[in-house]
């Protein structure tokens, strides 16, 4: 079955007092373009989400993004050493100034370097095996959904651009053979056989039934098929070129235009198949 290349997956996370969520999202893109956001201290991390990642998508811009709301509590220290320094400056000018002894805890914690903060140590290899890889496993599966929803829609669709696209060819090989028919009766018999030459489209004819059965066979496959379905699509439109050019008939050039206006739709939508 055919996979699409637009995903969204969205799961909250906690770890101790710290929560946040993890969110990933792919679009189109030519080839797996990886690109991660995370906060500062977690880089540890990167590599093994971009291997989960590359074991269940092969092309795509692929964006990951860890978003912390709410962080541990930090660590609240005085520095005793400052507060020693203070007090001793301050008996110094009671002393020298005859002054009230007024320094209390409230006006001593106002004071620069007394009071230090500092955040919490992060275990990341802990928060990684209790928590965050469960939540990129559980994103992963609803973007990987997204994914294959979409590809269903592509599959109905190209199916049905195919099944056109035969008629089309049809059309043109039935045309054919009216040409060739009515021209055996006017032209003699040294001037058909070199303009039956000049019409001669059965390889070209073949080769388009042919790409046609070989796109439904791909519709099917159970791996990434988006860039041989554009290498096929370019076959197809070299082929209809070559039929367009070789058959000067105002129905055979109308369905050239119909053919080339399908063709065009199956490269468009093979860029949004992985």
């Amino acid at each position: 079955m055919l996979v699409g290349m637009t995903g969204y997956g969205n799961v909250p996370f906690s770890f101790g007092q710290m929560k946040g969520f993890l969110e990933i999202k792919s679009q189109n893109h030519r080839y797996l373009d990886f690109v991660c956001y995370l906060p500062v201290g977690f880089g540890a991390v990167e590599n093994k989400i971009k291997n989960i990642v590359q074991k269940e998508i092969s092309r795509g811009r692929v964006t990951v993004s860890v978003k912390i709301t709410e962080k541990s509590a930090q660590n609240v220290q005085f520095n005793q050493r400052v507060v020693q320094e203070y007090l001793k400056e301050a008996k110094k000018l009671q002393k020298d100034f005859s002054l009230d002894n007024t320094l209390t805890i409230a006006s001593l914690v106002v004071l620069p370097g007394v009071v230090e903060t500092k955040e919490a140590i992060l275990d990341v290899d802990k928060f990684w095996t209790s928590s965050l890889n469960m939540c990129l496993q559980k994103a992963m599966k609803s973007l990987m959904s997204m994914r294959r929803s979409e590809g269903k829609s592509l599959e109905k669709d190209i199916a049905h651009i195919l099944k056109r696209m035969s008629a089309q060819v049809n059309n043109i090989e039935s045309r054919t053979k009216t040409i060739l028919r009515e021209n055996k009766k006017i032209l003699s018999p040294e001037e058909f056989p070199s303009f039956q030459k000049g019409c001669e489209i059965n390889e070209e004819i073949t080769r388009l039934k042919h790409y046609v059965e070989e796109y439904k066979l791909l519709l099917k496959a159970q791996v990434p098929v988006g860039k041989k379905m554009d290498f096929i699509a370019q076959e197809m439109q070299r082929e209809t070129n070559t039929i367009g050019s070789k058959l000067q008939d105002q129905i055979v050039s109308n369905s050239v235009i119909a053919l080339k206006s399908k063709i065009e739709r199956l490269r468009e939508q093979a860029q949004n198949i992985e």
